[in-house]
């Protein structure tokens, strides 16, 4: 199991390092292209439609071919696409690429997350946060290298690093043996797949009567529903606001623009410190207190950030926003599939699509925002997003603890 992990993260540190390298670079996409924000926003939804695409068909895909199958399909895909894009191709092209790179992505996350939940036999909140941490560490690195890569002028260069750690993790994944795990790793018969519903009508009795979507119970419709849109929202609020960091403080501050790309590295450096302690935290305090206080902290400091336009002040809410953000999406991942056992595949899938949904929708219009108006209403937008996150996730709380002792 631990190689597995280990591999996970390896995996997790390429998806941080796709989800980021589009903001990073975007001031010098734009001027290489002469393109608006807006459609630098359609190249980000582009990528996030296909990301989507690769959520939503991972379980289907995983029965067909196995779970290392389908992680060799994804990574092998974001490997052709970000060599494709090393290429600076016409504008149309890079657009038409998106999806591609968005599809690798985003089915390399929801295999690996669910292979990971479900296979953790204990702490599946810390085994869960390491992942995300790693992402973190990829979301972090890349800033601080573009930053780099911009100063010498070959900002360009991103896309063929990425493609090379990429093309790395491929080779990992076809060639590592993880022992008696490997079976489970493997092609798994439609047949083997039928105890996930068992499992669910364990919980819940009359499943077979009450089962309503996509083989959920009734029951859990309401608290699935909610967790979708959180999902939905924070994907997008997270997207938005570092793929438009650089470009805010750009405008907002004055500051160059390498500058303003390493800037971005202090939002992932403390959401990496804070995804070392989110999981051991969750533990202990338990999943629904830590994402209550996670998510209230976030939105004082988004109001703050939207209020006090001084850059010294700017970086340190940027810095504490990284710190309260580190463990929500992980552990909220986690809560969802405790609420809703026995269909671990299934939930992540669904969950880790709407985020990518949120992601393919929210940067499109945070583009829009910054053409149509200035970043203080950029900012004002993204900080009300947090706010319907926190009430989102109270009304998901007060749904689930009423849930949990009826049983979904």
């Amino acid at each position: 199991m631990k190689k597995l992990l280990w591999l996970g993260c390896l995996s997790y540190l390429i998806i941080g390092v796709a989800h980021v390298v589009g903001g990073t670079i975007l001031e010098q996409l734009i001027e290489y292209y002469s393109l608006t924000y807006k459609d630098g926003g359609q190249w980000i939804m582009n990528q996030f439609l296909g990301f989507l695409v690769g959520v939503l068909l991972a379980p289907s895909i995983t029965t067909r071919i196995g779970k290392r199958g389908a992680v060799l399909l994804a990574i092998g895909i974001l490997t052709l696409s970000e060599a494709a894009y090393s290429l600076l191709l016409p504008w149309g092209w890079m657009l038409a690429i998106a999806p591609l790179a968005g599809f690798g992505f985003g089915m390399t996350e929801a295999v690996v997350g669910a292979m990971i939940i479900d296979l953790a036999k204990n702490g599946k909140a810390s085994a869960m946060s390491r992942l995300e941490t790693f992402f973190g560490v990829g979301a972090l690195l890349i800033p601080i290298a573009a930053a780099y890569l911009i100063q010498q002028n070959v900002w360009q260069v991103s896309f063929p690093i990425l493609a090379a750690m990429s093309g790395i993790t491929f080779v990992l994944w076809l060639t590592m043996s993880f022992g008696e795990l490997d079976d489970q790793l493997g092609y798994i018969p439609r047949a083997a797949a039928e105890p996930d519903k068992a499992n669910v009508a364990a919980v819940v009795p009359s499943a077979s009567e009450s089962s309503a979507f996509f083989g959920y119970p009734r029951k859990a419709l309401p608290f699935l529903l909610l967790s979708a849109l959180f999902f939905m929202i924070y994907v997008g609020m997270e997207m938005s606001f570092s793929n438009y960091l650089p470009s805010i403080l750009i405008v907002r501050s004055g500051v160059e623009e390498s500058s303003a790309a390493a800037a971005l590295s202090l939002f992932w450096g403390t959401m990496v410190l804070g995804r070392l302690f989110a999981g051991v935290l969750a533990d202990r305090m338990g999943y629904s207190r830590y994402l209550l206080i996670a998510t209230a902290g976030a939105s004082v400091v988004f109001v703050f950030m939207a209020v006090m336009g001084q850059l010294s002040w700017m970086l340190v809410f940027v810095a504490l926003s990284g710190l309260f953000f580190s463990g929500i999406f992980g552990i909220a991942l986690v809560y969802a599939n405790e609420l809703i056992p026995g269909m671990t595949e299934r939930t992540t899938s669904l969950l880790v699509a709407c985020g990518g949904l949120g992601g393919a929708i929210f940067p499109r219009v945070t583009g829009w925002f910054m053409d149509q108006y200035n970043v203080q209403s950029t900012l004002w937008y993204i900080s009300l997003l947090v706010v319907l996150m926190l009430l989102l996730l109270a009304a998901m709380l007060v749904l689930g603890r009423r849930e949990a002792q009826r049983g979904l």
